[in-house]
């Protein structure tokens, strides 16, 4: 059952001394309840302004964006955003971070309600113990924990990921993604995630979503990842699909993206939404 539906999206921002920059139009997306999907592309194509528009943190300049039947029209509390940075309180300790969320969606709770529902999504990211440390004691892969946390806390329909792994080192990234997607198919979280990494796209993601070269992007196609859903890091490169959609991501993001609209595929309609393909056979 979709509960995303991104519909004829386009972003058009003014130019100095008049007319008007696209970022991105016609953009078609749908994205089914407890799916994980991930779009690549280069920098300047839009992902963020998608990802903020979904957010409620910016509005398309044509299309809509329907969640659960409703057109949003702002954020809301079924959406939750974790950010590259980790956008803690820097003055509250994780158990206050946490618990500032949890108020917030659930006003009316006693403290010893709030606190104990926050207790728990610290415990589901490996915090237990840091409670009342502050996030200047924290590494920052903890304090990406807390966020995650926080983002977890209020149970949201929708979970919203911008790059949240890119500035941290290559052990606690891969300790990190590996706990997002046990966290993830184990609560059955709906989750929309911005990369430029390949190798992260494919670990995380059901469906990879190609997006052309800005400005004027476009969706240039969207693949099912073919990966087993209880994936093995150490053991994903023995799939028979692995090398075929690692190629073929990369070689999108080599030269594809900026090719795209020199080369459409025959069939290929802006107007509509892309068809969802299976990985490319080797």
């Amino acid at each position: 059952m979709s509960v995303i539906s991104l519909e004829a999206l386009a972003k058009r921002y003014p130019k100095n001394g008049g007319g008007e920059t696209t970022i991105f139009e016609n953009l078609w997306l749908s994205v089914n309840k407890g799916e994980f999907v991930c779009i690549i592309g280069h920098s300047g194509c839009g992902k963020t302004t998608v990802l903020n528009s979904l957010a409620g943190l910016d509005r398309p300049t044509e299309g809509v964006i329907i969640v659960d039947e409703k057109e949003i029209t702002g954020p809301g509390l079924d959406r939750a955003m974790i950010f590259q940075g980790h956008a803690l309180l820097p003055w509250k300790t994780v158990m206050a971070n946490v618990a500032f969320a949890v108020s917030s969606r659930w006003p009316k709770a006693s403290r010893a309600e709030v606190e104990s529902r926050a207790q728990k999504f610290i415990d589901l990211v490996g915090l237990t113990g840091s409670e009342r440390k502050r996030p200047a004691e924290l590494s920052g892969g903890m304090k990406q924990r807390v966020g995650i946390a926080r983002a977890l806390s209020i149970e949201p329909k929708i979970m919203l990921m911008d790059e949240p792994f890119s500035a941290l080192d290559a052990l606690t990234r891969g300790s990190l993604q590996d706990e997002v997607r046990r966290i993830c198919r184990e609560t059955g979280q709906t989750v929309v995630m911005i990369t430029h990494d390949v190798d992260e796209a494919m670990y995380l993601a059901d469906k990879v979503v190609m997006m052309t070269n800005g400005p004027g992007a476009m969706v240039a196609e969207i693949v099912q990842n073919p990966l087993p859903l209880d994936r093995d890091r150490t053991g994903m490169h023995k799939h028979p699909d692995y090398y075929a959609l690692r190629n073929h991501l990369i070689d999108f993001l080599v030269s594809g993206s900026r090719t795209f609209r020199d080369n459409i595929p025959p069939g290929y309609d802006p107007r509509k939404p892309p068809v969802v393909r299976p990985a490319v056979a080797a």
